[in-house]
């Protein structure tokens, strides 16, 4: 978490009954939105994913800061208590611009850093992370996790395909398998024994990550640690909302796709409706 998180903030101005912002840059971002509403099944969320300009991971930090300002000023206009930054690309490039935006006005929360300190306290051995070419050249894992644990040998390794394979519909299919085999099957993973999915697209696949590695390797769930790190700290400050028997959940797009459909109605519903917001 960024530093300036934790200097006394004061959100006596919110209610519990305002809704939690989530974005990312398409599909992604719903692993940690369905984990939100497993865990505060009675929170309103707004969820904005980006899906003009994704992927994300192939373009400039300049652009990604740019896109990732725009989202966010849209969900503060929308009232939301909380922001969720479901997107590692995201995190690792504008995460800082984020904060200065917001201003303390709402707690910000990232899909990086609670990962990072959770495998930093809790693993010992060789940790290997796939993720798209901007978070790798960040580098924002291994600073993260070793800024915990300097005794951890972290290795990264950019994943491009997946994502355009994912947003595309090739989940469970021989294309990405092939995918998957060619980037699992890379030197730099050849030793690690706990893997970092550091795309909230990746979860996507994980059923097929699994079958690679069998239980020769632990593959971390990131969208339940950064749940969890959401409850704890809306609750923290009594901005759990737990007088809402029928909670309400939008999604924003920037294009509207059939496979973000697809998915969010297979996470939410078959009742729910996308409306095209372009920034």
């Amino acid at each position: 978490m960024h530093k300036d998180f934790f200097l006394k903030p004061n959100y006596t101005h919110l209610s519990a009954k305002q809704p939690i912002g989530i974005f990312d840059s398409g599909v992604g971002g719903l692993t940690v939105a369905k984990e939100i509403k497993r865990l505060m099944p009675q929170e309103d969320l707004i969820y904005f994913g980006d899906t003009k300009h994704l992927p994300y991971g192939e373009k400039s930090k300049e652009a990604i800061v740019g896109y990732s300002l725009q989202i966010v000023n849209f969900l503060l206009s929308m009232n939301c208590k909380a922001i969720v930054i479901a997107c590692n690309t995201a995190t690792a490039n504008a995460l800082k611009e984020i904060l200065d935006l917001v201003a303390g006005q709402v707690p910000v929360f990232d899909v990086i850093n609670p990962v990072a300190e959770k495998v930093a306290f809790e693993i010992h051995n060789n940790v290997g992370v796939i993720a798209t070419k901007a978070t790798v050249n960040s580098g924002l894992y291994k600073k993260s996790i070793r800024k915990h644990n300097k005794f951890i040998k972290v290795d990264e390794l950019a994943t491009p395909l997946l994502v355009p394979a994912i947003e595309e519909g090739f989940a469970n299919h021989p294309i990405t398998h092939a995918i998957i085999y060619n980037y699992l099957s890379n030197s730099k993973l050849k030793n690690i024994e706990t893997l970092i999915l550091g795309c909230t697209h990746y979860p996507l696949l994980l059923g097929e990550i699994k079958q690679y590695y069998g239980n020769r390797v632990r593959v971390i769930d990131s969208p339940n640690i950064v749940a969890n790190q959401v409850k704890s700290v809306l609750d923290k400050y009594q901005l759990l909302n737990e007088e809402n028997p029928d909670p309400k959940y939008r999604f924003f797009l920037s294009d509207i796709t059939k496979n973000f459909e697809r998915i969010s109605k297979k996470f939410f519903g078959n009742r729910i409706a996308l409306e095209l917001k372009v920034l």
